[in-house]
């Protein structure tokens, strides 16, 4: 995650590098994360363990445009014109651990700096894999009056709060005047061909226990060994696709996008997913 002064730092890229079981580099002073690795250069040694974690990602206003139940697709780039842009990164917890199944809504600007409310246009959910990453295929989102470029998104962790928050390019002439900017959100851009590369490693505020990185996501209980769990025809496990109903504590829901149930990704959890009917 980038400091203050809009460089990733060492530990991040250390721990990005723990995930992979590769060493990142330094290049030319600035900041290779581990899944951009060469050959040359001088490598880094491995922290020993991520003790006291990074902070988290810091959240920021979803702003007027933000629409619920977005497609589930990783890939936006055929939504119209502008100049690819692949983002990719992982999703740690406090102790440096991916998690997996992390819930990630973006949403941004077409290349003239409009957004579509009618349809899902530059719009679209995922979820992060067994190694707790994600890739979103895209384009540069466009300018519009009063703010730098940017891309929305919001996070969920199985069973945990929702963070809302953006994403910057460094560099842009607007991310001076921007009132919401923020450099700690700043992406790790560069140019490939065509195509602009940007990464940029999430941290949830998810408890873990140091160690061995693991990408299992642990469920929080709710309450204690005395509750009772909740009564339905909704069960983790279970393939569900788009319209089937299922009950969950008494309420009914209807599904929105075909999925596997998981603990922690209950019908109230995930309103991408859920929709009480």
């Amino acid at each position: 995650m980038p400091t203050p002064d809009g460089m990733i730092t060492r530990k991040t890229v250390l721990k990005a590098a723990a995930a992979l079981g590769a060493a990142p580099l330094l290049v030319g002073g600035g900041v290779a994360l581990a899944r951009d690795r060469i050959d040359n250069g001088e490598q880094l040694a491995f922290t020993p363990e991520c003790h006291d974690g990074d902070a988290p990602t810091i959240e920021q206003t979803e702003g007027p445009y933000f629409k619920p139940n977005s497609p589930l697709r990783s890939s936006m780039v055929n939504d119209g014109p502008g100049t690819h842009l692949v983002v990719s990164g992982y999703v740690f917890g406090r102790a440096c651990k991916p998690i997996s199944g992390v819930l990630l809504d973006f949403w941004q600007a077409d290349d003239g700096g409009n957004y579509d409310n009618v349809t899902y246009t530059f719009r679209g959910h995922q979820f992060t894999d067994a190694n707790g990453a994600y890739k979103l295929d895209t384009i540069v989102p466009g300018l519009y009056p009063g703010r730098t470029r940017h891309i929305h998104v919001k996070l969920q962790a199985p069973g945990r709060p929702i963070v809302t928050t953006q994403l910057y390019f460094p560099g842009e002439p607007r991310n001076n005047t921007d009132t919401i900017y923020d450099p700690r959100l700043l992406m790790n851009v560069r140019q490939n061909g065509s195509t602009r590369e940007a990464s940029f490693d999430f941290v949830l505020n998810v408890a873990q226990t140091p160690g061995t990185p693991s990408p299992s996501p642990t469920a929080t209980p709710t309450g204690g060994p005395s509750t009772p769990p909740p009564t339905g025809t909704w069960a983790a496990g279970t393939s569900y696709r788009a319209g089937d109903r299922v009950t969950y504590s008494g309420v009914s829901y209807t599904c929105l996008q075909a999925h596997t149930a998981m603990v922690g990704w209950e019908p109230p959890n995930v309103p991408a997913l859920w929709q009480r009917s």
